[in-house]
């Protein structure tokens, strides 16, 4: 491991796609004029570029690179995302919404859930997601930027279109795009193995070294899995999903601000509204399902006339061992995949690009850096993980073999014990730096049926008509607030619309990387 001082400043991003075009933006954008980067990929190599989903989270690499939010709309054709609908997951013909932002109020001592849930045992409650600003707006199709973060939101965007959008910038702050496909990776140890990475050689024969090496280049992990042999921890028994197949449709009707989450006995079914045409896919477990069968039966259940045909990707959930090894980080598929039920993806590689920035190599590799950039990131994905099993765990689905198996096996202690705690006391307890919020837990519990046995004795603080004009004051709040709302589709289309030409037209001007 290359732990000199002398200068550390050749980067090659091995990979373009989202991943590895948001890696090229925020390095060249905070230390681009140190730097020497370069990001090879090929035309000819499609990336998987489903990934259409996001959460408010995004707003803070935004920021980072300096984006106007218009500007990038307009570019990508993004929608406004304020959470996701969830049909049929708590059973059949049951929904719920997981929205972004908070219900009601909290006190100090006890969540809102709690002054709820007395509410709901005196009969003076609405459903819960009633005191939601965002699940009402988004039911109501509603949407406009509030005062004080009066809404929190995310994007729908094309995935496509973002990575190009992206590589306008790294260019403009001196990128260098390599075009052609890797034909193996040289590294500097005995007989030319079990050393640091030294450069990448191409199937042109041409040589690129490099210091540091980001390994963008999917679920082949071709630098970090196949080069350096960092293994890989399958999680497919807690979540038995392992394929998906994606389509795009064109739009019948306005876009709506949120995604749809609908349950299947083999999986679960996405739609995801662009401004210009509609994301969908099926993830389901190969052993409910045919890979022959789904894209048959993905195309029974849109809508609108096929962009594009259906593709299968495989994948099997988990993680790398470790997302750094000697002098290459993993970054996106490459360093582990859950699967896009909360649309954590690019999340995760805006995470890793923050962490990198935060920890980088200046002189030489810190095995100290190495190992806590490597806990936080195994620390976060385990955290997410619990997220997503508690979707498949906590049911009452019984009409498949898949339902039947996730509701009834053992999950990991840390997320048996967030259970057990929610369904005792009603009580939410996570770490700081966790990703999903109280509310988020929440409102997910309770929507697959979890519902707490006792509440909070602060509630009881509260005088029954106390209680009501409490519960009252808030629904009519966010009820004002969402009427006041112009419809989703005619704000975004008047905030885009001084932007449309231009990025259409700067964007022509590169080519467009494969979906």
């Amino acid at each position: 491991m290359n732990t000199s001082t002398s200068p550390f400043n050749r980067v090659v991003i091995a990979g373009g796609g989202t991943a590895g075009w948001m890696m090229a933006a925020l390095m060249s954008k905070l230390l681009g004029k140190r730097l020497d980067i370069k990001l090879v990929e090929s035309e000819e190599i499609g990336t998987v570029g489903v990934g259409e989903a996001t959460i408010p989270a995004l707003h803070t690499f935004h920021n980072l690179l300096g984006i106007n939010e218009a500007e990038f709309m307009a570019a990508t054709n993004a929608t406004f995302k304020l959470g996701i609908a969830f049909e049929g997951w708590k059973d059949i013909a049951q929904d719920y919404f997981h929205s972004f932002g908070s219900t009601g109020n909290d006190h100090w001592s006890a969540g809102f859930q709690h002054f709820w849930l007395k509410g709901r045992a005196e009969g003076l409650a609405k459903t819960y997601t009633d005191y939601n600003p965002e699940t009402v707006a988004a039911y109501a199709n509603r949407f406009a930027h509030l005062p004080r973060s009066g809404l929190n939101y995310a994007y729908h965007l094309d995935a496509g279109r973002y990575a190009k959008y992206l590589r306008v910038m790294s260019e403009s702050y001196g990128v260098q795009r390599i075009e052609g496909k890797i034909a193996a990776v040289l590294m500097d140890g005995p007989q030319g193995k079990d050393g640091d990475i030294t450069a990448l050689k191409m199937q042109d024969g041409t040589r690129i070294d490099g210091d540091l090496f980001i390994d963008c280049t999917g679920f082949r992990a071709m630098l970090i899995g196949e080069a350096l042999g960092v293994g890989y921890e399958d999680w497919s028994h807690w979540l038995p999903c392992d394929r998906a197949v994606a389509v795009q449709t064109a739009s019948v009707r306005e876009a709506w601000p949120y995604t749809r989450s609908i349950c299947h006995p083999f999986g679960w079914q996405w739609r995801i509204p662009l401004q210009h045409r509609v994301g969908n896919g099926l993830v389901y477990s190969s052993k409910e399902l045919s890979d022959a069968d789904a894209p048959e039966v993905l195309k029974k259940n849109v809508e609108g006339e096929l962009l594009i045909q259906p593709r299968v990707l495989k994948f099997t959930p988990g993680q790398r061992h470790k997302v750094w090894e000697r002098n290459c980080i993993a970054v996106g598929l490459a360093s582990g995949f859950i699967e896009p039920l909360e649309s954590t993806s690019i999340h995760l590689i805006q995470r890793t690009a923050i962490r990198l920035m935060q920890l980088f190599p200046t002189g030489g590799i810190n095995p100290a850096d190495v190992a806590e950039f490597n806990l936080q990131c195994e620390r976060e994905l385990i955290h997410i993980r619990d997220f997503i099993i508690l979707h498949y765990h906590v049911t009452e689905r019984s009409d498949s073999s898949l339902w039947n198996h996730v509701r009834t096996m053992e999950v990991p202690a840390t997320l048996k014990h967030r259970i057990e705690m929610f369904r005792e006391s009603g009580r939410v307890f996570r770490p700081s730096d966790e990703l999903f919020a109280e509310n988020s837990w929440v409102q997910v519990m309770m929507g697959q049926g979890l519902i707490p046995q006792s509440y909070h004795p602060v509630a009881d603080l509260m005088g029954k008509q106390e209680l009501s004009n409490f519960l009252g004051d808030i629904h009519t709040k966010v009820s004002r607030t969402v009427a006041g709302l112009p419809s989703h589709q005619a704000y975004v289309e008047q905030l885009c619309a001084p932007y449309r030409n231009a990025t259409t037209a700067q964007l022509a001007a590169t080519p467009l990387l494969r979906a």
